[in-house]
């Protein structure tokens, strides 16, 4: 029952992925009819700069609930703190309803985007807590394998439903996740952090599926106390004064530094503790290949290559077909991160990214295949990108980190791959200037050759380690 637990409390928290998955891919389908010359939606017709600021406003938003969201999560727990972040999605949604402003209209994307910035840093924090070591890479995984599932399912939407159908499916897939969230435990490590050890110690049982006097229960909550409870008042409460004053003393120098990390804050452990601040180092940089790998850029290039490989298809079943690869794999990587490991999986899908892209830059700049076969090339970039490379940097967010700065790394991290993303959007028109489209690819393959070396020699191997196990792997990877 522990692991169906856990796996119920995974689905809650990654169906708020699935709404930023529909965010994002609205606009895809929405904009014709907001630029069109006689559109009965707007007051008038949206301008060019309007049209463009609708995709790119909630990436803003995000970078604001990014920084906000640890605040709200430390302050009201990861239950309550995912209804509220999920507010401010559905006041978005229900302001494009009644509006005809564009003004409005751009507000309310921005305004969903808090709710996307802070829902992606929910998930994987909340499943951390929860996730035990042998089914925690697969649990972690399962937040982008479901925002995928959200892009697939934004499509469908825009194929067959009309445009308030889908903004009110929206609402209503919001209050679905807000029932969800009621049904989930809260975390055992927020509750001891509210000294409510009681309800700690039931919370582990339900996770665990073990009575409440267990010994997997006992040893979970005296973990979760060593982590946040001094060393100073972890030494041997029954011993007596003379052998306490002894024991402190010969810990003394063993302690201090432990001692003195307990009073700082998180942003000073993070940079102060060698495991953390290695581990912040190594998943940036996973985190930024992986941006760099120009997956968002190519999929803005990937209609007009549709388009031109395919012309008998419609828009929308290229659009649908783009989104089922990209959910195929990160399916697989949810099914493997826990039976092939972390490396494994980031070093296969970069080899596999760099040769698609090279593949695509050879074919842009020679033109000695027909079309479709970029096309098919793209569709296995894009597979090979989720399998691996674009999915497990997450995996190592969610469990690299100890409980004292992992809701801070998340944030810090997040909003670094916010502004990753909007500088590649940035200087991909002037990459296809200067470098022509298939330069462009070959310079993405370089990221994808940098993330193979960056797997083999830096990333340690987290599969079934307990948090403290991977603090050590990092502490040998900087010896």
């Amino acid at each position: 029952m522990g692991k169906l637990h856990q796996t119920q409390t995974t689905l809650a928290c990654s169906f708020g992925n699935l709404l930023t998955g529909l965010l994002y891919a609205w606009p895809s389908y929405t904009l014709h009819l907001y630029s069109a010359k006689h559109t009965t939606l707007l007051s008038s017709p949206m301008t060019d700069l309007e049209i463009s600021l609708v995709g790119s406003l909630p990436s803003l938003g995000a970078m604001v609930g990014t920084a906000v969201v640890g605040s709200i999560l430390s302050i009201f727990g990861r239950q309550k703190g995912g209804l509220i972040i999920v507010l401010p999605l559905m006041i978005s949604w229900l302001m494009i309803d009644l509006t005809t402003s564009s003004l409005v209209i751009l507000l309310a994307r921005f305004i969903g985007g808090l709710s996307a910035g802070a829902l992606l840093i929910h998930s994987p924090i909340f499943v951390s807590e929860v996730a035990e070591e042998s089914i925690r890479g697969t649990l972690t995984s399962a937040p982008m394998a479901v925002y995928c599932l959200g892009v697939l399912l934004s499509y469908l939407l825009g194929w067959f439903l009309t445009y308030r159908c889908i903004i009110w499916a929206n609402i209503v897939l919001c209050l679905i996740y807000m029932a969800l969230m009621i049904t989930v435990t809260e975390s055992p490590l927020f509750l001891m952090r509210q000294n409510r050890e009681e309800d700690a110690r039931m919370a582990i049982s339900h996770y665990r599926g073990a009575c409440i006097s267990s010994k997997i229960v006992l040893e979970e909550f005296s973990r979760l106390k060593q982590h946040i409870t001094p060393a100073v008042e972890l030494i041997a409460v029954g011993s007596d004064v003379k052998a306490e004053d002894a024991e402190k003393e010969k810990l003394n120098t063993e302690n201090e530094e432990f001692g003195e990390k307990s009073k700082m804050s998180s942003f000073k452990i993070l940079f102060v503790s060698p495991s953390s601040r290695r581990a912040f180092n190594i998943v940036g940089l996973t985190l930024a290949l992986q941006v760099m790998m120009g997956m968002v850029a190519v999929q803005v290039y990937a209609k007009d290559i549709f388009a031109k490989a395919v012309p008998s298809l419609s828009s929308h079943m290229c659009s649908v077909m783009f989104a089922v690869v990209l959910l195929s794999g990160g399916l697989l990587s949810t099914l493997f991160s826990d039976k092939f490991g972390r490396k494994n999986l980031i070093v296969s899908s970069s080899v596999a990214v760099a040769l698609c892209l090279s593949g695509m830059g050879v074919l842009m700049q020679t033109n000695i295949l027909p079309a479709w076969v970029t096309a098919v090339l793209i569709l296995m970039y894009c597979f090979a990108f989720m399998f691996g490379a674009g999915s497990v940097p997450y995996v190592l967010l969610a469990e690299c980190f100890v409980p004292e700065v992992q809701s801070l790394a998340s944030m810090i991290l997040m909003e670094w791959v916010w502004l990753l993303n909007f500088f590649i959007l940035g200087v991909f028109p002037f990459m296809i200037k200067f470098l022509g489209v298939h330069g462009t690819f070959y310079s993405f393959a370089c990221f994808a050759i940098t993330d193979i070396i960056v797997g083999l020699f830096f990333v340690p191997e987290t599969k079934g380690l307990t948090n403290e196990q991977i603090q050590e792997a990092f502490l040998r990877r900087r010896k």
